[in-house]
């Protein structure tokens, strides 16, 4: 039953994530940008054919290979139940949702439609699919460095002891 909800979870998240990006094209593309809040966010239209953060452009049938593998990975992972429901799980859901929202733009499009701009510091313009990719990612890796800290500090204090 967990693996039917995580799977309907995540054709929910990359279904909004589609949704936005058809708002996006609707209203956004024709006009290029539009300001939400000076100094801080700018919606901006940008067909990004690289991967994240602009980086290896023009290089989409490589994105789209990468993607795939990944995701695949991943979902056996979740559904050969040797993941436990709990934090990294749910972190696994958000990654495989952003992958996909992504993914179906490489497929129909050939490029990844990216619209967030933040202002207040210099970075590149995103997705609502990179932003679960993203955070997914950063909180799978600073939940196993605290697993690490923690046991080092457990073994410490235990031949200490």
């Amino acid at each position: 039953m967990l693996q039917i909800i995580s799977l309907l979870v995540i054709a929910a998240l990359a279904a909004v994530d589609q949704l936005i990006k058809y708002f996006v094209v609707a209203d956004l593309k024709p006009i290029g940008e539009k300001l939400l809040i000076p100094g801080v966010l700018r919606l901006t239209y940008v067909e990004n054919d690289g991967a994240m953060m602009g980086t290896l452009g023009g290089k989409a049938n490589v994105m789209t290979v990468v993607t795939v593998v990944i995701i695949i990975a991943m979902l056996a992972v979740m559904l050969s139940k040797k993941l436990k429901f709990g934090f990294n799980y749910c972190c696994f859901v958000a990654i495989i949702a952003g992958g996909i929202g992504n993914l179906i733009d490489r497929f129909r499009l050939g490029y990844v439609i990216d619209y967030i701009d933040v202002l207040f510091v210099k970075f590149y313009v995103f997705n609502f699919a990179d932003c679960l990719v993203t955070v997914g990612a950063f909180l799978i890796i600073g939940c196993q460095i605290y697993e690490i800290i923690k046991e080092t500090k457990e073994k410490k204090e235990k031949k200490n002891g």
